[in-house]
């Protein structure tokens, strides 16, 4: 008899990370309605055995947890991922707040609030925000078609009511006319030559990950058109590097001359969102 716990105890011979190895047990399990806590000294699932032992495989090859599993959690919201798309971090979900608290500041007796994500990868944060706020009429954009299949999936999933636009960044809201109120994007933003972990660099999508050589491509393809769909008044909410704050905040000085610009920092105490009201 094979129970839970032997399974945990084998495939740590296999896959040396023992919290990994817990958390995607206990979502196996929960998948099948199986209290692992209360069953680890019970006989296993035949189910469960079996899709542990592939995953294993795949987690000792550095494969990202979510991506075994094929789901992440953001917000509080599931959100199907895989390679096609990047994996929702913790650190996005502040901005997600963020963009929450400037509505309920600036938009509170709005009866609808037009709002775009750009570069949307799996909908995460255009799901959460209309989720959350449903006087939000959301549009959001990515230039990878396997990104919005997985994007719309998730909308739908979540029974959020959303638009999607295929194209690079701001042009199909540009050719679309569309005009905002308030602008999101988590755009690439890591140098070309950085190094990353073997799990990040293998599995994710570069096209998601790269900014250019120093990062901020991405934020001055969305800076030069933003008037194109920036309604007055607006707001823009980015996601950024923790060390690109003084690059970042000059760059976005030369495009909005006039406009409230800071940064802020996230739980870790790092520069992580960009904040312009226009």
């Amino acid at each position: 008899m094979t129970t839970y716990n032997d399974l945990l105890n084998e495939y740590k011979k296999v896959f040396n990370e023992k919290e990994t190895l817990r958390a995607f047990l206990f979502e196996l399990c929960n998948e099948y309605n199986i209290n692992l806590y209360m069953e680890k000294d019970r006989e296993a699932d035949p189910r469960v055995i079996e899709r542990f032992k592939e995953g294993v495989s795949r987690l000792a090859n550095n494969e990202p947890l979510n991506y075994v599993l094929g789901y992440s959690y953001f917000y509080g919201y599931k959100m199907t991922v895989n390679n096609g798309v990047l994996i929702p971090r913790f650190e996005t979900e502040e901005l997600v707040g963020l963009v929450l608290s400037k509505i309920d500041e600036f938009y509170k007796d709005r009866e609808e609030i037009d709002l775009a994500d750009v570069g949307t990868g799996s909908g995460a944060i255009a799901i959460s925000l209309k989720c959350e706020e449903p006087k939000l009429k959301v549009v959001a954009s990515d230039i990878s078609k396997d990104a919005l299949e997985v994007a719309k999936l998730n909308a739908k999933n979540n029974e959020a009511d959303i638009t999607f636009y295929e194209g690079s960044m701001l042009d199909p809201l540009v050719e679309n006319g569309i005009k905002l109120d308030i602008l999101v994007s988590n755009p690439p933003y890591i140098k070309q030559d950085e190094v990353l972990d073997l799990s990040v660099k293998d599995y994710e999508p570069h096209v998601a990950l790269f900014g250019g050589d120093d990062g901020l491509k991405f934020y001055r393809m969305i800076f030069e058109k933003a008037h194109l769909v920036m309604k007055d008044k607006g707001l823009l909410f980015f996601e950024m590097g923790y060390d690109q704050k003084e690059r970042l905040s000059a760059l976005a000085r030369e495009y909005f001359k006039d406009a409230h610009i800071e940064v802020f920092k996230d739980i870790n105490n790092k520069d992580r969102m960009l904040y312009i009201k226009l």
